[in-house]
């Protein structure tokens, strides 16, 4: 290994232990375009092996290189990036790769969009919601809010008058307790709900 590479195996140890087991790093000598250094070894390569840099597109003026996709010896899923390193006279000596195993991720993601995923094709059943006013409600809040940028913890003494009042407009106090409900998802009183709505009334 070039002397002035030395450091960077500590570097490569230090980031293959905060990552562990996720990230294998290793160190590339360009005086042999050979493996010099491995930390966190997952793809069952060694020391002195062929750089084989070009697979990577290499070239003398690169920094960075990448973020690029891989695949490891078992089909697991790798995301990698490579540094250019240089020595004082900002001639590149070395290489260094950092290869993530990003496989649990996507398995992750997968599960979380098969949790959360509704068919396309699939309607809400019209016996549950053909008198569900409280769906109602809180979509018309959704979108009363989205569309001033506001969030309900947000909502001014203002605003939630107002809201009120479209939601009275609209006709979502018809529904059997629809006051007490409007009022809990806003955090008020019933009391200022009606206070509010006889204020829209008055002549």
């Amino acid at each position: 290994m070039t002397p002035e590479l030395r450091p960077y195996s500590l570097v490569c140890d230090a980031v293959a232990l905060l990552f562990q087991p996720y990230a294998e790093v290793v160190l590339h000598d360009l005086a042999t375009e050979t493996v010099v250094h491995f930390a966190g070894n997952f793809s069952k390569r060694e020391i002195g092996e062929p750089s084989l840099l070009s697979e990577i597109g290499f070239r003398q003026g690169d920094a960075i290189i990448g973020p690029y996709e891989k695949v490891n010896w078992d089909g697991r899923s790798i995301k990698a990036i490579s540094a250019v390193l240089r020595d004082t006279a900002g001639r590149a000596i070395g290489v260094l790769c950092i290869n993530a195993d990003v496989s649990d991720f996507h398995a992750a993601l997968r599960t979380l969009n098969a949790l959360v995923r509704v068919p396309v094709d699939a309607d809400k059943p019209e016996s549950l919601f053909r008198e569900d006013w409280h769906e109602r409600v809180n979509e018309y809040v959704q979108q009363w809010t989205a569309a001033r940028g506001l969030t309900i913890s947000t909502l001014s003494r203002t605003d939630k008058q107002e809201l009120v009042i479209a939601l009275s407009s609209n006709g979502a106090f018809g529904g059997k307790n629809a006051a007490s409900y409007i009022s809990r998802i806003l955090g008020m009183g019933r009391a200022t709900v009606y206070k509010y709505l006889s204020k829209d009334s008055a002549p």
